[in-house]
């Protein structure tokens, strides 16, 4: 038996990525063994629990015990009292608890978009695997960059069988909805509301109205997007691939949200009211063309999908909307 441990076991990731690797017959020689800090998992046969944080050594060589695979998701937001610990001494714990174990195997770490300046910085080409790191400010960017730059040196100095995986922003669910509210319900970033007057946000939440988001030149913004099941989609393809051997990978719909031509499908289709919002972001396009090309993998979600899904979906009564952290 193979055993897979995924840290951050819990977030909408992880809890997806167990659920497929459970419930496929591809993946019944795998033992999964889910790390987590807060929350609990329901039991199966094949799941094993550790209760813990990848900051400390001990819970990390725990975890790692007779582990053959790795996927990595723990991750922290703009938390500088926590973010290092994380993503940077975790990791190396990690990987070197990896590069020592007798039954390791593959390295598998779920990396952002925000390595590469995600809508802060002008792009003036689509983003490939090429593009230099560019952390934006704040340390969740930074984290991002580190993580990825010691992951590759593991390459270097070891010779360590691993991939990165590099996602936008992760949608399942209704988040797409409410990332686009002007209400205090807002998922992520901008918060809307604070881009306009008061009065006015709150006539945005009554009539549900909808931001487009406007670089600085007054063009709507192109936002790159992924839904949870195609991130775990390419998950489970670069599982054992020798294709994703020491590779990073821009997980991504194949083209990015563009807010205006999103702000027309929703008029036409759910008869909602948009305003343009101007911002200092500029647009971005990642580029998965070598995804495709090595993992043969293919996003399932495009722009109607994503509304669609976000919009006609119905939370169960034990399902509150609640988010962790933002993003």
């Amino acid at each position: 038996m193979k055993r897979i441990l995924v840290t951050g076991a819990t977030g909408k990731v992880g809890q997806t990525l167990i659920k497929r690797l459970l419930a496929d017959s591809q993946f019944d020689s795998f033992i999964v063994r889910a790390l987590y800090h807060n929350r609990e998992l329901e039991p199966h046969p094949r799941l094993e629990a550790v209760h813990g944080s990848i900051e400390q050594l001990e819970t990390v060589e725990t975890a790692l015990a007779d582990v053959t695979h790795i996927v990595h998701l723990a991750t922290v937001k703009e938390t500088p009292e926590q973010i290092m610990d994380v993503a940077v001494k975790g990791l190396f714990w990690l990987l070197e608890t990896c590069r020592t174990s007798a039954t390791f195997e593959q390295f598998i770490m779920i990396g952002g978009d925000a390595a590469v300046g995600h809508f802060v910085y002008p792009h003036a080409l689509p983003v490939t695997e090429a593009q230099p790191h560019t952390a934006y400010p704040g340390c969740y960017a930074l984290s991002k960059v580190l993580e990825e730059a010691m992951l590759e040196q593991y390459y270097v100095q070891y010779d360590l069988n691993g991939c990165c995986l590099r996602a936008p922003w992760i949608m399942e669910k209704d988040d797409f909805k409410y990332q686009l509210s002007f209400g205090e319900d807002v998922f992520g970033g901008p918060r809307w509301r604070d881009l306009v007057d008061q009065s006015l946000a709150e006539a945005y939440v009554e009539s549900q109205t909808i931001p487009i988001m406007l670089d600085p030149e007054g063009n709507p913004v192109k936002r790159n997007f992924v839904h949870v099941e195609d991130l775990v989609s390419a998950i489970l393809l670069a599982l054992d691939n020798p294709q994703a051997r020491q590779q990073t990978f821009n997980i991504c719909m194949d083209e990015p949200v563009d807010y205006g031509e999103m702000a027309d499908y929703l008029a036409e289709k759910y008869g909602l009211p948009a305003v343009p919002i101007k911002t200092p972001y500029h647009s971005t396009w990642l580029d998965n063309s070598k995804a495709k090309f090595l993992l043969g993998w293919r996003p399932d979600y495009d722009l109607p999908k994503l509304i669609d899904s976000a919009w006609t979906y119905v939370r169960a009564e034990d399902d509150p909307r609640q988010i962790w952290y933002p993003g």
